[in-house]
């Protein structure tokens, strides 16, 4: 029996944050005291990907979307649209671009130029529920793969898609999968990478929490292709939504028998298990991540040999993450011609960005390759807030690079974001405007790295801590010129020398913002000075003359460094000022500077 209507609230972990469960909870309590239930189902479903819109309520098959929802707000959704048809016109989800409050979210301007593939089941069926997910052609590509083809066959559609490793390198996956399927061996092994470590990064942790069948699809259908009974999710500890999902789709899956012995009578017999990581970034390299398994310490080995050859336990294994996973099933459905259709000629298909930092639209986006970074800043982002200039976008987390606003018109893919010194990584895009210090956004990724590294090879143990060190230095206003040329002499060598990816990618913040942020280096060293105003030694505070003298800024600073009159310009101490900076995020008007206003600089020098 179908429900005459569905409630859905994002389960997403942004809108659990903001207590979205607790809505679930509420609303369920009060359909329960109506006497509803036999006529509405609820549930929570993936992230919508409109994270700055939470919690977002979804009611079916009116397709209407309420956005910033509070628990005061249920009795009047309940009662005015559940049981009246009354749309709750104040509540309803509203287009970041247009401002124009819209029927769903899919008719947002933002969508218009994205391709959903990887997310394409998240916010739209319940995660819980494996007949959702066959009703939106779950299984179909196992069940196509076992009944209709071979297993080289299965390799050649996932050659001919083009489908490249969405986990940083960009391997292509079926010739990955080739190597794995050759190997002569009684025993291999499938290996989901679901360490997802990045600063800024929740792709995979969507699509695990909102999809969870697509990855244990996709595994299934690489053991059959290369050879492999037993797959393992490796999954970070720190995400318990994903894991508790994880654990009820793979229970799902052994019940309707997709997973375990004799799969849909094919006689292949795949079984699927979850390991759990403690969130060390270098298990996301996939040797170490193999080690950590094994129960050993996860560090990196030298390669080859490749897992593809010798892998867990010594035995062939193959290593894709939960994106590279997520178009599989896809892939087998529509066929490779369909797909690498989409996006560039070497790099086919979608990416999934986690957009943030000074974006009005934060969120996931996913795009074709081959979209600049014009679209998704400004026509998928909305742009720069508060009217500032962008001034870097940093995509690849840690292991990526700056890239300047000049290049803004770069199409996105794994060659073009290479050669502008940065890396797609697995998915990580934070835009920084004319307020960011990138000698500060280098070191902050730098001390990520330091702490990461496994300290198995000196280049990266060492290096690194090195780096870090000059990097504090400048940044504290004892910077050299001599310390610029280590700095990036240092950064090269590491590089060269690291044993595995991350040590080798480490200094990518480093050199990319040497490369194009010099002058900025070159005022914390010479002038002493952070033009961004964020490196604390380095900045003094001034108030111009735009100043209202609404008092907010003295009122907010706690040493009491600034004095006035209501209604007249303040002044600053700066011998009694400890650069906190509060008195410039309170001033309404943008009176408060970090650069000396010109009227000081002539009358004073």
């Amino acid at each position: 029996m179908l429900e005459r209507m569905q409630i859905v609230i994002c389960g997403g972990e942004s809108c659990q944050n903001y207590k979205s469960l607790e809505l679930k909870d509420a609303i369920e309590n009060m359909i329960e005291e109506k006497k509803l239930s036999d006529d509405i189902i609820v549930h929570a479903t993936g992230c919508f990907g409109l994270c700055e819109k939470g919690p977002i309520i979804a009611i079916y098959p009116d397709e209407v979307f309420y956005e910033h929802v509070k628990l005061k707000d249920i009795q009047e959704i309940i009662e005015s649209h559940v049981i009246n048809q009354i749309v709750v016109e104040r509540l309803k989800i509203q287009d970041p671009i247009t401002q124009k409050r819209l029927k769903g979210f899919r008719q947002f301007d933002i969508f218009r130029k994205q391709k959903r593939i990887t997310l394409r089941n998240c916010g739209v069926i319940s995660p819980l529920k494996i007949e959702e997910y066959i009703a939106h052609d779950g299984y179909f590509g196992l069940s196509k793969a076992l009944f209709d083809m071979t297993p080289i066959e299965v390799v050649e559609e996932i050659k001919t898609s083009g489908l490249r490793g969405r986990g940083g390198g960009g391997f292509p996956t079926g010739l990955k999968w080739e190597f794995a399927q050759k190997q002569k061996s009684d025993v291999k092994y499938v290996i989901c990478n679901a360490d997802e470590g990045d600063p800024g990064a929740f792709m995979d942790r969507a699509v695990l929490e909102g999809d969870p069948h697509s990855i244990l699809e996709a595994m299934a259908i690489c053991g059959y292709a290369i050879g492999a009974k037993q797959g393992y999710i490796y999954v970070r500890a720190e995400y318990p939504v994903a894991i508790e999902r994880l654990n009820h789709a793979i229970k799902q899956a052994y019940e309707f028998g997709l997973l375990g012995k004799n799969i849909l009578n094919s006689s292949f017999d795949f079984d699927i298990e979850l390991r759990l990581g403690s969130g060390a970034f270098v298990c996301g390299e996939e040797t170490a991540l193999i080690a950590s398994i094994e129960g050993n310490r996860g560090m990196p080995r030298l390669k080859p040999p490749f897992p593809a050859v010798s892998g867990l336990w010594g035995k062939p294994t193959n290593v894709n993450n939960v994106e590279t996973f997520a178009n599989v099933p896809v892939i087998m459905v529509k066929g490779a011609s369909w797909f690498n259709k989409i996006g560039t000629k070497d790099s086919p298909g979608t990416k999934v960005f986690a957009l943030g930092g000074k974006i009005k639209n934060t969120g996931l986006i996913e795009v074709p390759m081959g979209t600049t970074l014009r679209e998704v800043v400004y026509d998928i982002g909305g742009g720069i807030p508060n009217r500032k200039k962008l001034k870097a976008i940093q995509t690849g987390g840690p292991s990526g690079g700056c890239i300047t606003a000049d290049s803004i018109d770069t199409p996105i893919d794994f060659d073009t974001l290479k050669k502008l010194g940065s890396m797609m990584g697995s998915g990580g895009m934070i835009i920084m405007d004319e307020d960011n210090c990138m000698v500060d956004a280098a070191r902050f990724y730098l001390d990520f790295t330091v702490d990461e590294s496994c300290g198995k090879c000196t280049p990266c143990r060492e290096g690194t801590k090195r780096m870090l060190d000059i990097l504090n230095r400048i940044c504290e206003g004892g910077g050299t010129m001599e310390d610029l040329d280590k700095l990036e002499a240092l950064a090269h060598m590491v590089q060269e020398t690291s044993l595995c990816g991350l040590g080798q990618t480490a200094p990518n913040p480093v050199i990319s913002t040497l490369k194009h942020f010099k002058d900025e280096y070159l005022a914390h060293v010479v002038d002493k000075t952070c033009p961004a105003g964020v490196c604390r030694e380095l900045t003094n505070f001034y108030i111009t003359d735009q100043c209202v003298g609404c008092t907010k800024c003295a009122v907010n600073c706690p040493v009491g460094a600034i004095t006035g009159w209501p209604n007249t310009i303040h002044k600053l101490d700066l011998n009694l000022c400890i650069r906190c900076g509060a008195c410039k995020q309170a001033c309404p008007v943008g009176a408060i500077v970090t650069k000396k206003p010109i009227e000081e600089v002539l009358n004073h020098g």
